[in-house]
């Protein structure tokens, strides 16, 4: 099934045409649970993953012995996905937080944990480095990373038809930090969709102009923040938002701005962004229909992975908001 944002309740640009110099395109990724194969893009899928070529893992000094068991967190999903017994509720409260992996030392490596992987064919706009047509996310399931405890994000990007003999049975780690690092197997539905710039952004006088439209006594008016500016959930490009910390110049190393890759969500929309639920969702929008992944970033916020438009090897920037 397709996927189809409504049409924006204003079209803000005949209200202050200025905002056309302000507008990009960025692709909604519309995750929704399903069992996607390796030749697909996906989220929480298997990957397309040579068989010679050694699993990414996380080297990083971090505790990695304590947390909860990947098996109890898919088990428990599943569990309640179906309706549980009263026999599988007592299991269920027998799962616990611990040291799971008393093996582990802080510095042993682990599995990443594959998030999503993305063909160019599937994905418009997604643009790789030489002649790659296939990236693939990775994360360490923990959050102890750096002096900022951030997420530790691996990217790889390769032909996919110079994968010939393809990995099976592809590892995993024993424990994760937290279960909304575990994302559930969902396909994509990708949607190309217009989007105008962050609100603190732009120019004070456009901004000066949207706060003289907007109508800050009625909670039910259209919002220029809410309605017409970012769509919430998963997407590829387009612009960033700033909710949590307020604009933030994420540069490279070498000088140059980073473009926004990816946005991983927590929710595909919440009581602000209803208007941006898809046509097909509008029947299940008050239900968890807007959680098909259930990954949590941080606090139920998302996280972005910015990458050096100039050099792909340059080192990548995630920020949580």
């Amino acid at each position: 099934m397709t996927r189809t944002t409504p049409e924006r309740p204003v079209d803000i640009e005949q209200v202050i045409p200025e905002l056309s110099e302000y507008r990009q395109v960025s692709t909604r990724l519309h995750p929704r649970r399903g069992t996607p194969t390796a030749e697909e893009s996906s989220v929480g899928g298997p990957f397309l993953w040579p068989a010679d070529e050694p699993w990414p893992q996380c080297t990083e000094p971090h505790k990695r012995r304590f947390g909860e068991r990947l098996s109890e967190v898919r088990q428990t999903r599943e569990l309640l996905a179906a309706g549980p017994t009263e026999e599988e509720y007592e299991l269920l409260r027998s799962f616990r937080r611990g040291k799971h992996a008393p093996w582990l030392t802080d510095t042993d490596p682990i599995p990443l944990m594959p998030v999503a992987q993305l063909y160019t064919r599937d994905v418009p706009g997604l643009a790789l480095p030489g002649d790659a047509d296939l990236l693939q996310i990775f994360w360490c399931p923990f959050n102890a990373h750096g002096q900022e405890r951030n997420v530790a994000v691996h990217l790889s990007w390769r032909r996919a038809a110079e994968v010939t003999e393809l990995l099976t049975g592809q590892p995993e780690p024993v424990v994760v930090g937290r279960a909304g690092y575990v994302p559930d197997p969902c396909v994509l539905h990708p949607e190309q969709v217009g989007e105008h710039q962050w609100g603190h952004l732009l120019p004070l006088p456009i901004r000066a102009r949207l706060d003289e439209w907007e109508d800050w006594e009625d909670e039910d008016a259209v919002s220029y923040q809410f309605d017409l500016s970012i769509p919430p959930g998963w997407k590829v490009g387009g612009f960033a938002s700033w909710p949590a910390t307020g604009p933030q110049d994420v540069v490279c190393q070498c000088g140059q701005p980073m473009d926004l890759l990816l946005t991983i969500d927590s929710r595909e929309w919440d009581r602000g962004t209803r208007s941006w639920v898809p046509v097909e969702d509008r029947d299940v929008a008050d239900t968890d229909a807007n959680t098909p992944t259930s990954i949590v970033v941080g606090r139920n916020g998302r996280l972005m992975i910015f990458v050096c438009p100039a050099d792909w090897s340059h080192a990548r920037r995630v920020v949580l908001q």
